[in-house]
């Protein structure tokens, strides 16, 4: 049986690609409060079913699927950049294939303009009728309008035309941005991404016994197994080593693990899998925010997708990777690391950065353990002395010492020297993860 919660996105997924929802529509079409509503509408958007767009309000889009998240809809582009719809409303949802600068002649800039594009231009309004001609999408830059023809014209062909104050640099490299920040969200694997849904997941209930858990043990062979009620809210896991020992007449909400460690939709699989690992599990439930349970990953899953990840190309890039590029491994036994402080590393004041330098800390940390032959290593926390101002293209030479080493902890020391001035020091404690 559904919640209130999931019969309204289901009902908000039925909806055509294009229709506009609100919150009192939803409270009377569904007969739930405008709270409920409202907060459904949110968990929606974060699917991305719907987009909510300033002056024209939320709109049911099409679900891109993750190969292609990089294609951004007339919706997000409105968003990014605070944008106007000045016609074709209706055309919001669909997506562009690629924008295309106005900035030539009008023939050289039909050239390069077809169906699926968005046109970025002034206010020149020939220019904005061949490109709804063409099937482009239009937006015109430096605040201006655009013919009542044209505004019709986008109407009855459902292609947006979209005002910004912004200049066409300005709005390009906004664009640039988004997609590139698309292209970093899809190299990171989020749980849902490689979960087994609950249609193809064994779970018992609270009324199952012993028996009826070795009979499903020994059908599937997969260990352990998430407790649900009738309505499928989790409230436990068994597992092979809870039963030993115990009646099979016995029900198994007699010997599960309540409350256990669970994991939801937009969970990074990176993440999981420490926390699998950290934990000592191997099979992690996922559940919505009602706790309805949705599927499990096991550590088997998580292992594969992030074989998988790593055969993958790289697309976009992060701080984390800025700061592994420009490391440099000196030493053969002992870790010497060279690193240069580039432009995008510092602050205001052309230093580098708090977060770069923990960052470039942490990384050589963990290199300096797996020289050692002790594997993956998370920071537990750190303590950081900056002795001298570290200004951008400064030449770093970091000297980490491991100082006590446990099974599970290992306590480091820093030493970071600009050209033989030393102008940093941290102490930093790693937690080690078990393989």
């Amino acid at each position: 049986m559904s919640t209130k919660h999931e019969k309204i996105l289901q009902y908000i997924e039925s909806l055509p690609v294009g229709d506009k929802i609100s919150v009192r529509q939803i409270a009377k079409e569904m007969q739930v409060s405008e709270g409920t509503a409202y907060r459904a509408i949110k968990e929606a958007e974060n699917r991305r079913l719907v987009s909510s767009i300033e002056r024209v309000g939320t709109i049911r889009i099409e679900k891109k699927k993750k190969e292609n998240i990089e294609r951004l809809t007339y919706a997000e582009i409105v968003n990014i950049v605070d944008g106007q719809v000045l016609g074709g409303k209706d055309g919001l949802h669909k997506t562009l294939g690629k924008f295309v600068i106005g900035a030539m002649q009008l023939d050289d800039m039909m050239r390069y303009t077809d169906a699926g594009s968005l046109l970025i231009v002034g206010n020149r309004f020939k220019a904005h009728q061949n490109a709804l001609k063409a099937g482009a999408a239009v937006l015109i830059t430096g605040g201006f309008d655009t013919t009542e023809d044209n505004k019709l014209l986008a109407d009855e062909l459902e292609l947006p035309v979209i005002s910004t104050s912004y200049d066409t640099f300005t709005v390009a490299t906004m664009i640039n941005r988004a997609i590139y920040d698309q292209l970093i969200k899809k190299d990171i694997l989020l749980i849902e991404d490689i979960y087994v849904p609950i249609e193809e997941t064994y779970s018992l209930k609270t009324t199952d016994t012993i028996a009826d858990f070795h009979k499903l043990n020994l059908q599937t062979t997969h260990g352990a197994y998430p407790i649900v009620t009738a309505t499928n809210k989790l409230i436990g896991m068994i597992s092979v080593k809870d039963v030993i020992g115990r009646e099979e007449s016995e029900t198994v909400d007699k010997v599960m693990t309540k409350n256990p460690i669970s994991g939801s939709m937009k969970t990074s699989v990176a993440s999981a899998g420490h926390r699998m690992i950290w934990e000592g599990i191997d099979l992690l439930p996922i559940v919505n925010d009602d706790g309805i349970l949705q599927g499990v990953i096991s550590r088997q899953d998580v292992l594969k997708a992030l074989q998988h990840a790593q055969r993958q190309p790289q697309h976009g890039e992060t701080i984390d990777d800025l700061v592994k590029a420009e490391m440099k491994v000196m030493g053969e036994e002992d870790v010497v690391v060279e690193f240069t402080v580039t432009p995008q590393m510092t602050n205001q004041y052309g230093a580098i950065s708090y977060g770069a330098f923990t960052t470039l800390l942490s990384e050589v940390g963990s290199f300096a353990l797996k020289r050692r032959k002790r594997g993956d290593a998370v920071a537990e926390n750190m303590t950081i002395y900056f002795i001298k101002p570290v200004q951008m293209e400064s030449v770093l030479t970091v000297v980490p010492h491991i100082l006590d080493m446990s099974r599970k902890f290992v306590k480091m020391d820093f030493d970071i020297f600009n050209e033989t001035v030393l102008v940093g020091k941290a102490m930093m404690m790693f937690q080690l993860l078990e393989r």
